[in-house]
């Protein structure tokens, strides 16, 4: 186990299969899922598509969280929630400021820039690299009623008492010294 595993403290959860076109489990992320604070950056989130989710699931979250940010705290680039249990894609570039390939019912929160859209990554040049957590959420439940002004950590701790399963892509990014 790493040292930073986010999930190492939460409730135990079945797993379940996310894949997507962008990226591959444990490769980088492609130029476009960066920030477009660095070259080649256009800050879109990406394709996901997933399925083998537990029995009795009623809702999905989304969210993208890196770990390895030096704050302490991580950063959370992206958290979707109200996700329909009958929804198992997402489009890429679904989390742009409209979240215009978002399916009805679902809305993003605040990032850590907060901003309520997908935020691409962006870590310390010279840090080293850094593990992005793309993680889809089975939920219990189709009504967190968690706002929409919230923070991806009020979700998360929302979410804890909900979570029926979760899939895990992890991807990385490193920016050179």
């Amino acid at each position: 186990m790493h040292a930073n595993d986010p999930f190492a403290r939460l409730p135990e959860a079945a797993s379940f299969t996310v894949t997507s076109s962008t990226v591959a489990d444990g490769a980088a992320w492609p130029p476009a899922q960066h920030s477009s604070a660095l070259p080649g950056g256009r800050d879109v989130s990406p394709q996901l598509s997933w399925r083998g989710a537990p029995a009795g699931t009623r809702g999905y979250a989304v969210t993208v969280y890196d770990p390895d940010a030096p704050t302490g705290s991580g950063f959370w680039h992206w958290a979707v929630a109200g996700i329909d249990a009958s929804v198992t894609d997402l489009p890429e570039g679904a989390g742009d400021e409209h979240g215009s390939g978002l399916p009805e019912g679902a809305y993003q929160l605040p990032n850590d820039a907060r901003a309520a859209r997908y935020l691409g990554a962006a870590p310390p040049a010279g840090h080293g690299p850094h593990r992005y957590f793309v993680v889809v959420h089975a939920l219990d439940t189709d009504a967190l009623g968690v706002p929409a002004d919230a923070t991806p950590a009020v979700l998360g701790f929302t979410m804890a008492g909900h979570t029926l399963g979760r899939a895990i892509l992890t991807v990385t990014a490193e920016t050179p010294a």
